[in-house]
């Protein structure tokens, strides 16, 4: 799986460059299949682009009824827990307003099991980015492991989600896009090891910063569920994405899941990741 992936990742990398520049953006298809980054969702729906030359470098979903799909590709590689974790996404947007997503995930850890996980996503537009304020949505996602989970943990729920995400273009010397939310979710690793009867309320963020047209580097928090029987580790990553034309982008971060050797919390340790991103 591990050398599937890289080499599909290389291979439409070598493809794009070959197409004449200009720029994509975000929302990506995150590791779940939602319009977001790579854990967490963003506001913005499916079909919006940073820098889009109709939208004069604004986020709008005026131009369009019904955005054309968008799909996407991760990569993920957890050393020292011995996991790789492919995904694959695909979502769009209809009436400007809602947005559905599905995303695959095939979890991978060395002398445990395969693992592979369904998430339907449903995301609502509430409030659109204007002037200093910020998009605000609300989402849910329909999540299925086919892990062996122990008795008492069930193999399917939903998260919720409220999200609000502002590019500001004043007062930095490049634009920034700021992001953040709260998502109640009764998930084991992102429900990859099943749901806890119990939920949490959690939060998480992100922030970007575009130093040119076609690039964003920037950093992502998710804050880990904590349950009576099960501790999740908080998460982070640092990444850097090139919109490598209106339609294709490439992701590359470093992420840490946690601390591996911690009994207090389950963490996965550090990792590399890798995404490719298409917008039909």
């Amino acid at each position: 799986m591990k050398k599937v992936v890289v080499i599909s990742l290389v291979g439409l990398g070598l493809a794009a460059v070959t197409v004449s520049p200009s720029y994509a953006g975000v929302p990506l298809n995150n590791l779940e299949g939602v319009g977001g980054v790579a854990f967490n969702p963003l506001a913005y729906t499916a079909g919006t682009s940073i820098g889009e030359p109709n939208h004069h470098g604004k986020f709008s979903l005026d131009d369009v009824f019904t955005s054309k799909p968008q799909i996407g590709g991760w990569y993920v590689n957890l050393h020292q827990k011995k996991i790789d974790w492919a995904t694959v996404g695909i979502a769009q947007t209809f009436f400007n307003r809602l947005e559905l997503s599905y995303g695959y995930e095939n979890v991978s850890v060395t002398g445990v099991q395969d693992i592979q996980k369904h998430n339907f996503g449903a995301k609502l537009l509430l409030l659109k980015e204007k002037d200093y304020l910020p998009a605000v949505s609300i989402g849910t996602i329909l999540k299925h492991t086919t892990f062996d989970t122990p008795t008492g943990v069930d193999n399917t729920d939903l998260d919720y989600y409220i999200v609000g995400t502002k590019l500001i273009k004043k007062f930095f010397p490049k634009p920034v896009l700021l992001s953040g939310g709260l998502l109640s979710t009764s998930g084991r690793v992102l429900g990859v090891f099943g749901f806890d009867k119990e939920r949490d309320e959690v939060l998480f963020g992100n922030i970007d910063m575009l130093p040119l047209e076609n690039m964003a580097v920037g950093f992502e928090y998710r804050q880990g569920a904590k349950f009576s029987d099960f501790q999740n580790a908080d998460y982070w990553d640092a990444h850097i994405a090139w919109f490598v034309n209106k339609n294709f982008s490439l992701v590359a971060a470093y992420v840490f899941a946690g601390d591996y050797k911690s009994t207090a919390a389950v963490g996965l340790g550090n990792g590399i990741v890798l995404s490719a991103q298409y917008a039909f």
